[in-house]
């Protein structure tokens, strides 16, 4: 499980000027926030986590280990940063959900009769519209 607190912690913020509607306001504020949290540095998170986000989010990573998100969609800076926050923080718990193991099954004897049934169904079709002389 994720200690959302201690990550939060160590997440780092930039901000820019975002693009969208805002008039002249979008040209003199910087709105847009990108979260930046570094996968390899990080002491809230065990090594064995850090592997398995490695494995699971490693195109999302830059070569120095650090996970970015970004968000413009609010014209407030401090909306930006809690989305932001959000987006990375679900991101990491989605990276160490554990994905259930496919138990395989045998098809039901009803589905293999209804299938052989269409089957014939198809084929006496296919008969009928022969050409009769």
């Amino acid at each position: 499980m994720l200690n959302t607190e201690e990550i939060s912690k160590e997440i780092h913020y930039r901000t820019s000027r975002s693009s969208g509607s805002g008039g002249q306001h979008v040209n003199k504020v910087e709105t847009r926030v990108e979260a930046v949290f570094n996968l390899f540095e990080s002491i809230s998170l065990s090594e064995a986590q850090k592997c398995t986000l490695k494995a699971k989010l490693g195109k999302r990573l830059t070569s120095v280990g650090d996970l970015i998100v970004s968000s413009s969609e609010s014209r407030s800076q401090h909306r930006n940063k809690q989305l932001a926050t959000q987006k990375l923080l679900s991101l990491l718990e989605m990276g160490l959900k554990k994905i259930p193991k496919r138990k395989p099954t045998s098809i039901p004897a009803a589905a293999k009769a209804k299938r052989l049934q269409d089957k014939r169904f198809h084929a006496e079709k296919k008969l009928r519209r022969g050409f009769k002389s």
